[in-house]
């Protein structure tokens, strides 16, 4: 089984839309598949878990399909979005001082895509 990390950089929300597509598109069709968010991407974290979020029920799928592995500490900090993160119940990961580990995911036989 193919194993894919998709990395969310990209705070726009139709680019971190396309992420949570693919993952969804990628698990469809039998791979495993996790989303770890890193940059910008981090405030989509907080704005997408707004009901009145076009995209709203997209990122509640990703969620409830367990699919995001991690938020970066120190991005979700300075997006303003790592209180959101921790309310969500999302893992807050910190190991490449205060930053998500991409090393991380390639240890464990994941290929990373970067959006």
């Amino acid at each position: 089984m193919k194993r894919l990390c998709l990395a969310a950089f990209n705070g726009e929300p139709m680019c971190f839309a396309h992420v949570l597509l693919n993952a969804l598109d990628f698990q469809a069709k039998g791979c495993e598949v996790t989303v770890a968010i890193e940059g910008t991407a981090c405030k989509q974290v907080e704005e997408m878990a707004a009901d009145s979020n076009p995209f709203h029920g997209l990122w509640e799928q990703v969620k409830e399909k367990g699919l995001v592995s991690g938020v970066c500490r120190a991005c979700a900090q300075k997006m303003g979005s790592l209180e959101s993160a921790r309310e969500q119940g999302l893992t807050i990961l910190d190991g490449m001082k205060g930053h998500l580990p991409l090393e991380k995911y390639v240890n464990e036989g994941y290929e990373v895509l970067t959006f």
